[in-house]
């Protein structure tokens, strides 16, 4: 069964997307399992709350490693036995987003970063990956409309989200990822979605 990857800055609208498309395979009776990034074990949860934590100080390396730590973790503990066994995996972001955060946002050489993650995911890659693509403004405006406060990374502000808004859009430039025009209504997104989804589960 394949992974599926739903990945974007936050405000993007991947978590309700990633909602509704384990809703439609659980109508469906198709086993899967929805995960994210980081997170999906105690190391990542853990690692999680350090990252985003507005009083943790870590330098891009630093950083880097915080979520490969809890990526390598989530691949051997979690997804590469779901994948064994026949589910469907439903990921709220992965490496793309390693790429788009720490190499094109804070500036970590790309060959270097590609090659740590290589090594943290084992060689899993997603049959599918979508990024939903939404001007970072409006997604701050969703941000805080959704919740009080701004994580750690949010807190950098709009001119280091662009960058790695930037980072997403060469990748799918590049075909590594799928455009999913996040300004749609939800309705219409999930549609594009599982547009895409069903040609991998038949």
């Amino acid at each position: 069964m394949p992974l599926i990857v739903l990945d974007g800055i936050d405000g993007c609208g991947k978590s309700t997307q990633i909602e509704l498309l384990a809703k439609r395979l659980e109508a469906l009776g198709r086993a899967h399992r929805r995960l994210r990034e980081p997170g999906g074990t105690a190391l990542g949860e853990a690692q999680r709350r350090i990252l985003l934590d507005p009083a943790t100080k870590a330098c891009p390396e630093a950083e880097l490693f915080g979520y490969l730590q809890a990526r390598a973790q989530l691949c051997r503990e979690v997804i590469a036995p779901a994948l064994a066994a026949g589910e469907v995996v439903l990921l709220d972001r992965f490496y793309f987003s390693t790429i788009a955060y720490q190499a094109y946002g804070l500036g970590l050489p790309q060959p270097e970063v590609r090659a740590a993650i290589r090594l943290a995911t084992g060689g899993i890659v997603p049959e599918l990956a979508l990024w939903f693509d939404v001007d970072p403004a409006e997604a701050a405006r969703r941000r805080a409309r959704a919740r009080a406060g701004e994580d750690r990374i949010e807190a950098r502000g709009l001119d280091y989200l662009r960058k790695v808004h930037d980072g997403f859009a060469e990748m799918a430039s590049a075909g590594e990822m799928v455009r999913v025009d996040a300004g749609l209504p939800p309705a219409d997104i999930a549609k594009v979605v599982w547009g895409a989804v069903i040609p991998l589960i038949g």
